[in-house]
């Protein structure tokens, strides 16, 4: 009897644990994304703003990305993932990145993740949980504005390798 009791409580335990992690499971809400993405901005800027001037055109090889084009890329996959499969409207924000200064890169910057931001708000529940191809994969528009992080990550990640290979202390980072 005691080991019925056992098992019995272990198995309960076990269902209550598994339905409740398909709650978990979830995507993130509109508005959690919302206030990762601003600190994505912020965090974004402040990379930016800790290379000096003659850092600019840094790049680790020929063939990579210089430091410029790496902050700017992350501006232009915000607006172009947002228009392609965002619904993003036609006013968004652009750049020429080889005559651009310091100052209107970090406008740019800070528009695109605006735009983005602006995009992600306009979209219904229904049009954020609806399946479309992107890249050759069948995933929601929730599952791309998670990509729109991810992607920005990535690209802040190698500007914070080059700020480091200059000797650049990167600024700290905040989760939250």
């Amino acid at each position: 009897m005691k080991n019925f009791a056992k098992l019995t409580l272990t198995t309960l335990f076990s269902a209550v644990f598994l339905l409740s992690s398909f709650t978990v499971m979830a995507q993130t809400t509109k508005e959690e994304f919302l206030a990762k993405w601003e600190n994505s901005k912020k965090f974004t800027l402040d990379v930016l703003a800790k290379m000096p001037d003659s850092g600019m055109d840094y790049k680790t090889d020929p063939g990579a990305m210089s430091f410029k084009e790496q902050i700017h890329h992350i501006g232009m996959a915000i607006v172009g993932i947002s228009q392609g499969f965002l619904k993003g409207g036609a006013d968004a924000p652009s750049l020429d990145v080889a005559t651009a200064s310091r100052a209107d890169l970090a406008k740019f910057v800070s528009d695109a993740y605006d735009y983005g931001a602006a995009t992600v708000k306009a979209l219904s529940d229904a049009d954020a949980a609806a399946t479309i191809e992107v890249f050759g994969s069948s995933v929601t528009r929730r599952q791309v504005e998670a990509l729109l992080i991810d992607h920005s990550t990535h690209h802040r990640g190698s500007a914070i390798a080059y700020l480091r290979a200059n000797g650049i202390e990167p600024p700290a980072f905040v989760g939250f």
